[in-house]
């Protein structure tokens, strides 16, 4: 079954933590088990359903527009947001991507591969009435700092930079959200997701999933090697 809202794909850092391999190539076209990363999160996305794809580029990012053109050769419709000459932070650069986003839409970060069923994540957002949702998984401080407090179907806390022992959770980093909504948030050009996910906790507007399979990450050398190994042996499989 097609999905057939847009997901946005935030892909638009600079990965200073991958230099010197970043200085010429971005993170998305990394090799990652014998094709850039890229590809298989398009073959991920397009595995469940999706059709339209958003990428939300900065750094470098005109070699991954030549490189995936309009994505007909990877059978899905991609279209480009470019933040500029300047970096406008994650939430900056998906309201400016607004003007060609669905109504109702997905984010997902440029270096995540996220091997999850996004149709039911979709079934339960629809059944909310929420603004957003933030999937979150129990991550115990095992795989990145833990900085959700979900309890009872519910996230009661979320914060990045002021942690405590409550949180065993992380925010996952596939969301949904709503075009109108985003759009009326009073921000600056440039601004984290990170404020707006709270500014929806605060008005009880930000819907919770738990997912179970780990999040997969190339935004390092460690997190590239674990990726691979991931996607090569299921394959295998």
């Amino acid at each position: 079954m097609n999905i057939e809202n847009d997901i946005l794909l935030l892909a638009g850092g600079i990965a200073t933590r991958l230099r010197p391999v970043t200085e010429n190539i971005p993170k998305s076209l990394i090799d990652v088990a014998g094709k850039p990363f890229i590809l298989h999160q398009l073959e991920l996305l397009k595995r469940n359903g999706f059709v339209n794809i958003i990428l939300c580029l900065g750094y470098l990012g005109e070699k991954i527009e030549k490189f995936i053109k309009d994505g007909s050769e990877f059978d899905v419709k991609v279209r480009y947001s470019y933040d500029g000459e300047n970096l406008l932070g994650t939430g900056g650069a998906i309201k400016k991507a607004m003007r060609l986003s669905s109504e109702v839409f997905f984010v997902m970060y440029g270096d995540s591969y996220l091997d999850i069923e996004y149709s039911e994540v979709f079934k339960f957002y629809n059944k909310t009435c929420k603004s957003g949702l933030m999937t979150v998984y129990k991550n115990n401080g095992l795989w990145d700092n833990s900085n959700v407090i979900f309890r009872n179907g519910k996230i009661i806390e979320y914060d990045k930079k002021k942690r405590s022992n409550e949180m065993n959770y992380i925010d996952y980093g596939l969301g949904i959200f709503k075009k109108q909504d985003l759009m009326n948030y009073p921000a600056n050009e440039k601004f984290d997701m990170e404020e707006y996910y709270k500014y929806l906790l605060d008005k009880n507007e930000l819907a919770g999933y738990e997912v179970y399979n780990r999040f997969y990450e190339i935004g390092s050398f460690e997190g590239i090697k674990e990726t691979e190994n991931y996607i090569i042996n299921k394959k295998v499989k």
